[in-house]
């Protein structure tokens, strides 16, 4: 016997959480928001057009940057306005992927107005679906490049006045009026009929865009009860009564059968034929052998962290500078507080053979925490069986985990015996060759003129010594 089953689309994850730990699942959206609808429908065309394990989704800033809890999809999250900038290098590097681009007003006709122009007009390979709810809704209810005329909104308290604030923008009449799009139209989430419309529209983008049928763009008109300060049932009839005369719904262009399978050529991503291509050797630059790395220090996921001042940033390019030297491939990437001395700082260090997926430690393999609210912050994210250097002249507690390797290393102190806190970096360096044993130490010092190019050699001989001391003391001690 024939029996009903429900349950959610194989394009959704099967669990999401608002926030990871958090004791109950919940949406992330406010009751009568458009977001939960259009989720399900490209969720069940996924499943229904057989992509799920071939879809990425890029998501930028505002409400859609929550996309990523939902789909059970390839994730990207995007700076404010540039997800057509990343899905172009996504599609591109992945031919036979199906990438979205989802995004609202605020970020896709404000801030990203120019991206989405420049995707449109090549005639890039993605199905970009635009949420036009007419306002900001996630950062306060600002006005939108979609916000009606005399509506208003937290920036606009007596309605938006065309006199000083524009018309609202029409993005399906702007990308229309472009040669490349395959597929431009708009529908509508205020009732059972028009969801049923949008449904088909997207599943038409979705299949466009699974054929490589170029550039389509769906616009979703939706609404934001919290951000209108409505309820969700006035919210729905303010779409019907006041968005549709602005932003008519239908097809602005569908090549349809005539659309073309566009192709182009995969680039080549492997680092050393790109040194190969410019005659250039990719060990030209090698300048030491290396030593016996024990296996769990061969790659290596770094975060350094502390206060503004204590050398943070220094460490980290020291790291990643003699790394270099021995032939790795390196990242380094900062992240400053609000202000650069006193305030807090890490930095992010990556240190390994072949290609280096992601710049920032999120899981890294070692946390080197200069003071203790990095400790505090950083201690839970190492990976089981990890390394953790923490400064012990500044940090008077125990660290908590019992599944890491612990050293504790006075790095302040260190410095303070050479006369010159400053060079608490390069104890921090010496401290990790001994534990790693990724770096000779005598290489370390011979590269320090290179590292301190313009100094005095009085600093050059006192970062010596702080690079000996620190490799003394972990040898000594553990």
């Amino acid at each position: 016997m024939r029996k009903t089953v429900l349950r959610k689309p194989k394009g959704f994850n099967d669990v999401y959480k608002h926030k990871p730990g958090a004791e109950k699942d919940r949406t992330h959206y406010c009751p009568g928001c458009g977001h939960g609808i259009l989720h399900k429908l490209i969720a069940e065309a996924m499943e229904d057009l057989d992509i799920v394990d071939k879809t990425i989704l890029i998501s930028p800033v505002g409400c859609s940057v929550f996309a990523y809890y939902y789909f059970d999809a390839g994730h990207f999250q995007a700076a404010h306005g540039r997800a057509p900038a990343i899905a172009t290098a996504t599609s591109r590097a992945n031919p036979d992927k199906v990438v979205i681009s989802y995004q609202g007003d605020g970020d896709l006709a404000a801030i990203g107005g120019n991206n989405i122009i420049q995707a449109a007009n090549r005639g890039e390979n993605i199905a970009v679906f635009f949420v036009n709810n007419a306002i900001y809704g996630m950062t306060g209810g600002q006005m939108a490049p979609t916000t009606l005329e005399g509506q208003v909104t937290t920036t606009t308290p007596y309605g938006r006045n065309v006199d000083t604030d524009g018309y609202p923008m029409k993005m399906c009449e702007v990308i229309s009026q472009l040669t490349a799009p395959t597929y431009v139209e708009r529908v509508s989430l205020h009732d059972a009929p028009h969801i049923r419309k949008t449904r088909n529209a997207v599943r038409k983008a979705l299949l466009n865009a699974k054929e490589r049928k170029g550039f389509q763009f769906v616009e979703v008109l939706s609404t934001c009860p919290s951000g209108w300060k409505m309820d969700p049932v006035k919210s729905m009839e303010w779409v019907k009564e006041k968005m549709l005369g602005m932003y008519p719904l239908g097809v602005y262009r569908d090549k349809g059968e005539e659309a073309k399978v566009i192709t182009r050529p995969v680039p080549i991503l492997e680092p050393g034929t790109v040194w190969e291509k410019l005659g250039i050797s990719a060990e030209a630059d090698v300048d030491f052998p290396r030593g016996d790395v024990p296996d769990e220090y061969r790659k290596m996921s770094i975060r350094v962290a502390g206060f503004g001042g204590q050398g943070i940033m220094v460490t980290g390019q020291a790291l990643a500078s003699v790394a270099l030297e021995y032939g790795y491939n390196v990242s380094w990437l900062p992240s400053y507080g609000p202000e650069m001395r006193g305030g807090t700082a890490n930095c992010s260090v990556n240190i390994q053979d072949g290609t280096i997926g992601a710049a920032e430690a999120v899981k890294p393999t070692m946390l080197l925490a200069m003071n203790r609210p990095s400790l505090e912050k950083f201690e839970k994210t190492i990976v089981a069986g990890g390394t953790l250097i923490y400064n012990s002249t500044l940090i008077d507690i125990e660290p908590e985990r019992t599944d890491i390797k612990v050293f504790a290393v006075p790095i302040t102190g260190i410095a303070d015996e050479l006369g010159n806190t400053r060079v608490q970096s390069l104890v921090n360096v010496g401290a990790y060759a001994a534990i790693t044993g990724m770096f000779n130490v005598d290489h370390v010092i011979e590269l320090l003129p290179k590292l301190f190019k313009g100094k005095s050699q009085t600093i050059i001989d006192l970062n010596a010594k702080a690079v000996k001391a620190g490799f003394d003391y972990v040898k000594e001690n553990f």
